[in-house]
């Protein structure tokens, strides 16, 4: 008996694509982005809607670097390299041409894999890899908006300045990040990059650690005495971090300091010269401290010669999405898992207002990859606190019109109720509304 042939819709085949966990791309005769599955989320914290349509000169250097499309299409073969895409992630593409009745190229076909995901390679395989890594190290900014944008630009200005330099923002911005990444760009990059905490320490003795010690120069000190940073830092950069806990008596000898590059060490004669970049960071505003008369004012303007705010995830979202897929596959990787968003959980993630902004958004990452009991991370995994309406969310949304921060309220409401009681019936309960209303808000909110 002759067995039917099973025929798969164009529909049904898309959607099989589509939930693989290989990223697939193919591309027009034009150079011109046609296809691409949802992996392309992880590779590239961007939705495919968002890329498809555009041409490859778009996409080339932004995304990924050191492209198999030009060599398809010069050597009219299957190319495969090893590539680090724009969040870093280590991947493996195999480029595949497609040709017509006459012999042209008419589309090629990419499959991308993470390069962890692959446990073994052949040495055939192997040798028919073309391994460049432009990206040898990692970006310290993830970012895709216009405003961590020229923030990098400023910086980049910045890097071989020789004067002081102050990075303001709130905690879990990166400010840190930002110093060692100036410091990476500068002519500096070979020196040492050294970070004193000024929160961190005893204040009786920041002194003796910036500017070190003689021996015998105070009961407990080192016999041999010992090399204060500034030295030790000599010819690159030291970062200064919460600046605004240093001792107000300590703080003229830092302005000296700053001014002159010269130093006495605690229980020295002798002034000792060097060629240090300062960049000191602080989360609290340093105008306030000098009106309240526990900063130097000569100290705060010799510090903020140049002054870079770094904005905190709230003012600039569009790098959420891109964050989160990163420290997503970082944990991944770390902790040997293969956890992924569904979509619901996505949505509630890249609404969240992060008042921790990166730092808190790395440790929620982190527990998700650890703690996550499927694949997918559900809405049921991600933490209470992200469903949770916070008074700065409140401050915000009264400058947009009524209409929004009314359905922003619903939508926080629904969400949470959804999270705890799972169904229709009993969010309608909890709310007060009737189960089709219920039933629209959670399709209107999560399930769409």
């Amino acid at each position: 008996m002759e067995e039917k042939e099973t025929i798969i819709s164009s529909d049904v085949l898309r959607s099989v694509i589509n939930q693989l966990h290989d990223e697939i791309m193919i591309y027009d005769n034009e150079y011109r982005l046609v296809y691409l599955n949802k992996a392309s989320l992880r590779h590239y914290g961007i939705p495919p809607e968002k890329l498809i349509g555009k041409k490859f000169d778009e996409l080339d250097q932004v995304y990924w670097g050191n492209s198999t499309l030009p060599l398809v299409y010069k050597t009219k073969q299957m190319v495969t390299k090893r590539q680090i895409t724009n969040l870093g992630q280590d991947i493996l593409t195999i480029s595949v041409p497609i040709f017509d009745d006459k012999g042209n190229i008419q589309y090629v076909a990419q499959n991308v894999n993470d390069i962890y995901y692959i446990n073994q390679i052949s040495k055939a395989e192997e040798a028919s890899v073309l391994v460049m890594n432009d990206k040898s190290e990692k970006e310290a900014f993830l970012y895709k908006s216009e405003k961590m944008k020229e923030i990098l630009l400023m910086a980049e200005k910045l890097k071989n300045i020789q004067s002081p330099m102050l990075i303001l923002g709130e905690t879990g911005t990166g400010k840190s990040f930002m110093a060692q990444h100036i410091h990476n760009c500068s002519n500096r990059s070979k020196k040492p990059f050294v970070v004193l905490n000024c929160a961190c320490m005893n204040p009786n003795l920041i002194e003796s650690e910036l500017f070190g010690y003689k021996r015998g120069a105070f009961s407990g000190a080192n016999a041999s005495g010992k090399r204060g940073i500034v030295e030790i830092a000599d010819g690159g950069t030291l970062f200064l971090d919460e600046i605004s806990e240093i001792p107000f008596e300590l703080q003229s000898k830092l302005l000296l300091f700053l001014q002159s590059q010269e130093f006495i060490p605690i229980g020295g004669e002798n002034k000792q010269k060097v060629n240090v970049k300062i960049i000191a960071a602080t989360n609290r505003s340093l105008k306030q401290m000098v009106q309240a008369g526990s900063f130097r004012e000569d100290l705060y303007f010799r510090l903020n010669t140049f002054e870079i705010t770094v904005p905190p995830l709230r003012e600039r979202k569009e790098d959420i999405t891109t964050l989160l897929q990163y420290y997503l596959q970082h944990f991944n990787h770390i902790y040997g898992q293969g956890h992924r968003f569904d979509e619901e959980a996505l949505k509630i993630l890249e609404y969240y207002v992060w008042p921790g902004n990166v730092r808190e958004l790395s440790h929620v990452m982190e527990k998700l990859v650890v703690l996550s009991k499927e694949e997918a991370i559900h809405i049921s995994d991600l933490p209470k606190d992200l469903f949770q309406i916070t008074s700065e969310q409140k401050t915000l949304d009264i400058h947009r019109g009524l209409n929004d921060v009314l359905e922003e309220v619903e939508r926080e409401m629904v969400l949470t109720a959804y999270k705890e009681y799972k169904t229709s019936v009993k969010v309608a309960k909890v709310l007060g509304i009737s189960q089709p209303k219920a039933y629209r808000l959670i399709q209107k909110y999560i399930e769409v």
